[in-house]
């Protein structure tokens, strides 16, 4: 056997089966295909383009050092990957090809078209850890709801205390040359983010022990920081989730068998996330922005795109989902409370089709992935799997109030209300009329007025 590895959204190394089974069977070539223009099409933000290629480049540099050389090939479609694939496999005589499987409808077809042009694909489930379709109900269907897909994951992992494979020996192993090639040359715009598997292990490490005991309380608080800074890594998989419940469980060994306790919050958003993935696999129309709930499809979202550019902009006049999409913007990160209150705010007052706000965000995320970010706005909007019903709409305010009660957010993303006293802060404009000052912009609707507004266009729909 002559094998060659191919890189996807899998980049890491040392938990990585299918590159280590590879090389254990005699790799020593790896692949990685830069497809821009098909990236484009997917709506990645350049954020995470950048982020893609650093590591990409840096995963080289790592591999050279053990005397495995990575190829770069730009393909421009997926479509055009399966022909230049099988001409690479040629000209080096690789007669097998590993590869970590992705989900979504695009990449399935350029698998089956790869298999079909008689490349010896050999694929593993590395994203997950249970593979799609092993979670079901009695009857072999996929959970429409998530409380009893948890139940059945946890009912086959609780158990389990989850290990990494051994990295293979390569002591002795010659060093090759590696030069970054042009293509892995981005715009530098991620650089707050490290590539390196010592600074990565350094994060992973520091969460495990100085947050996540906290992270139940913590993590609904914008102000604070709260959450892992985990999620870009695990979009590009240069983390892996087995390799994250490996950290935890060496301080928390029983964690999985803590499905009630506070100790399991943090456990239970990486089952989320396994949830959003077998359902793209079980219902492949999410990859095509159909509603999951069919129900909704004649639901009539406004066309404004005066409204949907100031929800863009952060001009809503809404302080709180203002400095979300600050923050947005400006760092490529939101948190995650506030993903639900600004999603809820689009589709809700202002009754935009999701499928805008999911594109927004997929195009500034540093972290987007289509089947987390398909599952959160289509539950914000209720119209996905297991969603927020219609009638639960968040009031921007009083999120406001309990989630940043000091407004330490708000001022930070909005200078323009750094003077305001905290008793005005989550909604000011009374406090500035009374000054008549104008440094901040009218509300763009009323709140009560907007939610009996979603409130009667979504119960026609329902009935």
């Amino acid at each position: 056997m002559n094998p060659v590895f191919w890189f996807r959204r899998d980049l890491r190394l040392y938990s990585n089966e299918a590159l280590i089974d590879a090389i254990n069977s005699g790799a020593k070539h790896a692949l990685f295909v830069v497809s821009t223009h098909q990236w484009s099409g997917h709506d990645m933000a350049a954020m995470q383009k950048d982020l893609l290629l650093r590591r990409v480049n840096y995963i080289g540099q790592a591999l050279s050092e053990y005397g495995v050389t990575l190829h770069i090939l730009e393909v421009p479609l997926f479509k055009d990957i399966p022909g230049e694939l099988q001409k690479f496999c040629e000209q080096h005589s690789f007669s097998h090809v590993f590869a970590n499987r992705e989900y979504e409808v695009n990449e399935l077809e350029r698998d089956k078209a790869c298999a079909n042009s008689g490349i010896n694909l050999v694929l593993y489930d590395g994203d997950v850890i249970a593979k799609p379709g092993t979670v079901t109900t009695k009857s072999g269907e996929m959970f429409k709801v998530f409380t009893p897909f948890k139940r059945a994951w946890l009912s086959q992992y609780e158990c389990e205390q989850f290990t990494l494979p051994l990295w293979p020996l390569t002591e002795g192993a010659e060093p090759v040359n590696w030069q970054t090639p042009a293509c892995l040359k981005g715009d530098g715009s991620s650089h707050k983010w490290p590539v390196d598997d010592e600074a990565l292990s350094s994060i992973v490490t520091r969460f495990i022990h100085d947050k996540f005991a906290k992270y139940h309380d913590d993590r609904d608080f914008p102000a604070i920081k709260g959450t892992s800074g985990l999620s870009p890594y695990l979009a590009l998989g240069i983390v892996s989730v087995k390799q994250l419940l490996v950290n935890v469980q060496s301080q928390y060994p029983d964690v999985l068998q803590s499905a009630k306790s506070n100790l399991f919050s943090w456990v239970n958003e990486l089952i989320w996330r396994e949830f959003y993935r077998h359902l793209i696999c079980a219902f492949p129309n999410l990859c095509k922005h159909k509603n999951f709930n069919t129900k909704y499809d004649s639901l009539q979202w406004q066309q404004d795109d005066h409204h949907f550019e100031a929800w863009c902009e952060g001009r809503t006049g809404y302080p709180l989902v203002d400095a979300a999409m600050r923050q947005l913007t400006q760092t490529g990160w939101m948190h995650n409370r506030l993903r639900m209150v600004v999603a809820s705010f689009l589709t809700k007052h202002l009754l935009i089709d999701w499928r805008r706000g999911e594109e927004f965000f997929m195009r500034h995320l540093i972290d987007g992935d289509l089947a987390s970010n398909n599952g959160g706005w289509q539950w914000a909007a209720s119209t996905g799997c297991d969603a927020q019903p219609y009638f639960r709409i968040f009031n921007p305010i009083t999120q406001s109030e309990r989630f940043d009660p000091e407004g330490e957010f708000i001022r930070k993303f909005l200078p323009e209300l750094e003077n305001i006293p905290t008793k005005y802060i989550h909604f000011p404009h009374q406090y500035l009329a009374a000054t008549a000052s104008k440094s901040y912009w009218p509300a763009i609707v009323d709140h009560k007025a907007a939610r009996e507004r979603a409130l009667a266009r979504f119960k026609v729909t329902d009935e």
